[in-house]
């Protein structure tokens, strides 16, 4: 353990001891869990550094309503703090389109909330465009706001060009570009129910973290925008059954084995003119994955990948003809993970991420030579800034522990030492203004909520942006006194595999054993479960109730090398299955531990994990609960699924032994499935697929279906209820705290 993060924790218990000395210590309930305002204290989110560096800008929960976001400033010099815009005052109140509320979906940093999701500095840092209840906003950095649109179908993707002189926007299908103070232009005009321009397809935004469908160039001279065909996309029929009555969606969505969306991509002049189609190759069965220009703006950079995801090609476009070759080729055998790490330079070269040795590393690739930046047994994370002009690339990564990120500089040109900038004993985040002269730093840890700070370029801390302290009137503070610290430890994997894992536990008795709440996501790309970064209060409710909380982080999972990804090729459910299994073979030795009371529980991923340990380990488990589980794979989204699966028609097919539903007859369990009705990722046949499999097979278990929730449940109340549900269920099956143990003591 990192002797920061041992100070850090001995001084959280020395606030605890000082700074509360007479307030009674109050318990947590589930009504105050999900109340405003935030547990956590502020949790600023979309940091942003003007253009000049005078100012940050994040969006900032209410105190009477966290799932409302407004546009907040923050004064580099002084630290004062100011609201720009109030979602409240600001916005029509008119309901977002289904486009943008699934947009929001996709994203999952703003999913559930409400006001302003997003939002565009204006190149000269005068205004701020601001997109409010489907309609776009200038605001001033006086307050005054200046309204730009009122149309009835909403407007997405909204951006104001890199010199400033026009604001670009997708509405009902079509691309528009209106110059500043002048009037909008339609740049398209065929859109339709399954054309668009301008807007990521599903995939795009769900699996390959692509949010926009068009780029400017940076001199505003053009514009490359994507047409999106989804006519081949076959038709999922979403009933969202809510409280007030039902709507029928027909959802555009590309299960694994079918036809994708076709995309081509265009570059055209601010007034539509001069279009020409991008020669995107003869295959058309392609993922448009990254467009990046040049700084000059004379070269388009398109990044193809190929239907399987074993190639990557990065293309070097002429915008004015549209001919493209191929500078340079990443391959794989199993698949290759996209990135945001490409950067064009002044001198044509670029920076890019691979993964080649095995690990994800930083290269500056110039004339077709890699020279690399960085190496070894780590990760490199995200590029946060790059200064040309002193040859620097900041960057975050785990080179010290996969449980933590730290922010990093390295040589731009050749490889060079690094230089830490951040603190052991954090996770740490941060953001750089476009010329790289200053950052933004955002760090916590399991004792410590989201703190944000204004740095140097050499990490130095200049001023507190949100120090977020837990004393006086923080949130959290009357909860302090019993907060449970997270203890980190390491187990082995059946090959030998080092796999990390967390506990919290109670305040123990000797002899006495306690039940254990495992949770779990399992699955590649996201969703780690073991690092040291704050973690949500459910979990500090459950243990002041009495549970343990335990995780594992198994093998497939992100941030340890492509090796130990790749154990989860064409084989879901198998090794990920194993790791979990051994967490609990460990939790079974602790003399603390009631091995009779061991619940589990995880959502989406997570939530097909719990239907498969119950289904390989019957009687491991007292209970299970299983929240939007995806049960059968050919029912998911082609990016994702195949990436990992390959088709369902590959023969071998590696779907029969991955799926969830035929082996839920083997079930002994209790078990809970939670879905809500609405959801358009893992969508509701996932649910109803398994049900009828157990229901015809007779094999009891219990259902909470969420009208109107999509693939997120919660919200005012529901999350209330939601909870309540799952832990009235483990109690009423004698896994809770309030049960009997059934072991012996030791």
């Amino acid at each position: 353990m990192p002797s920061s993060f041992r100070r850090s924790t001995a001084l959280l218990a020395a606030l605890a001891a000082s700074s509360l000395p007479a307030m009674a210590q109050e318990k947590l309930t589930l009504e105050r869990v999900f109340a405003s305002p935030d547990l956590s204290g502020p949790q600023p989110r979309a940091l942003k550094l003007s253009p000049d560096g005078t100012l940050v800008t994040l969006l900032k929960p209410r105190a009477d309503e966290k799932d409302r976001l407004d546009l907040w400033a923050i004064d580099t010099a002084t630290g004062a703090q100011r609201m720009l815009v109030d979602s409240k005052k600001t916005g029509s109140g008119a309901e977002l389109s289904e486009a943008e509320k699934m947009q929001r979906e996709r994203d999952r940093s703003v999913a559930g909330s409400t006001g302003i999701a997003t939002y565009d500095w204006s190149p000269d840092g005068r205004h701020i465009l601001v997109p409010v209840d489907g309609d776009l906003y200038l605001a001033a950095l006086d307050g005054k706001v200046t309204r730009l649109t009122a149309s009835p179908e909403g407007e997405l993707n909204g951006v104001v060009s890199p010199k400033g002189a026009y604001v670009s926007y997708v509405r009902d299908g079509n691309f528009f570009v209106q110059p500043i103070g002048g009037e909008a232009r339609q740049l398209t005009t065929d859109a339709s129910d399954t054309l668009s321009w301008g807007v990521a397809e599903f995939v795009a935004q769900e699996e390959m973290d692509r949010r926009t469908g068009y780029w400017w160039s940076p001199d505003d001279a053009l514009i490359a925008v994507a047409r999106v065909d989804e006519s081949p996309v076959g038709i999922v029929t979403r009933t969202a059954i809510g409280g007030e009555g039902t709507k029928v969606y027909q959802q555009r969505y590309p299960a694994a084995g079918t036809p994708n969306a076709l995309i081509d991509l265009y570059v055209m002049k601010p007034d539509g003119s001069a279009r020409i189609k991008v020669d995107l190759g003869p295959e058309t069965d392609i993922y448009l994955a990254r467009v990046d220009w040049s700084k000059d703006g004379r070269t388009l950079y398109v990044q193809r990948e190929s239907r399987d995801q074993k190639r990557l090609d990065l293309l070097a476009v002429d915008p004015a003809t549209g001919k493209a070759k191929v500078i340079l080729t990443e391959s794989a055998k199993s698949w290759i993970n996209l990135s945001n790490n490409f950067r064009p330079l002044s001198d044509g070269s670029f920076l890019w991420w691979s993964e080649k040795t095995g690990h994800g590393h930083l290269y500056h690739v110039r004339d077709g030579k890699w020279t690399p930046l960085t190496h070894g047994a780590w990760e490199v994370r995200d590029v946060i800034g790059v200064d040309e002009a002193k040859s620097l690339v900041y960057f975050t990564a785990n080179r010290e522990t996969p449980l933590e990120q730290q922010l990093y500089a390295a040589p731009l040109a050749k490889a060079g030492p690094l230089r830490q900038l951040t603190q052991d004993g954090w996770w740490n985040d941060a953001v750089m203004d476009r010329k790289a002269t200053r950052l933004v730093i955002s760090r916590s840890n399991t004792d410590q909520p989201k703190q944000v700070y204004l740095a140097d370029t050499d990490g130095r801390q200049l001023q507190w942006l949100e120090e977020n302290a837990i004393r006086g009137d923080h949130p959290y503070a009357p909860y302090l006194a019993a907060h449970a610290r997270t203890r980190f430890s390491t187990l082995k994997a059946a090959d030998g595999t080092v796999l990390h894992a967390r506990i919290m536990t109670p305040p123990m008795e000797a002899g006495k054993r306690y039940p254990v709440f495992m949770l779990h996501y399992g699955g590649p790309g996201a969703g780690r479960q073991v690092t040291n970064q704050w973690g949500a209060p459910i979990y500090q409710y459950l243990v002041s109730k009495g549970w343990i909380v335990f995780a594992i982080d198994n093998r497939g999972t992100p941030d340890r090398g492509k090796a130990f990804e790749d154990h989860i090729y064409r084989a879901m459910g198998t090794v990920e299955v194993d790791d979990q299994l051994k967490g609990v073979e460990w939790l079974k030795s602790q003399p603390y531990v009631d091995p009779q009371r061991i619940a589990t529980y995880g959502w989406s991923y997570g939530g097909y994990m719990s239907l498969k340990l119950l289904e390989k380990a019957p009687g491991t488990f007292s209970a299970a609960v299983a929240g939007a589980p995806v049960t059968k794979w050919e029912l998911y989204d082609t990016h994702y699924t195949e990436r990992y699966l390959g088709k369902p028609q590959d023969r071998p097919s590696a779907y029969p032994a991955s799926d969830a539903v035929e082996e839920a007859v083997k079930i002994k369990d209790p078990l809970l499935l939670i879905h809500g009705m609405s959801d358009d990722n893992v969508v509701f046949d996932n649910a109803t697929a398994v049900m009828a499999k157990m229901q015809g097979a007779a094999v009891p278990f219990e259902m909470m279906a969420y009208p109107g929730q999509t693939h997120r449940v919660g919200g005012p109340g529901v999350s209330v209820h939601l909870w309540r549900t799952i832990v009235d269920f483990l109690d009423r099956h004698g896994t809770g705290p309030a049960g009997e143990s059934r072991a012996s003591t030791p």
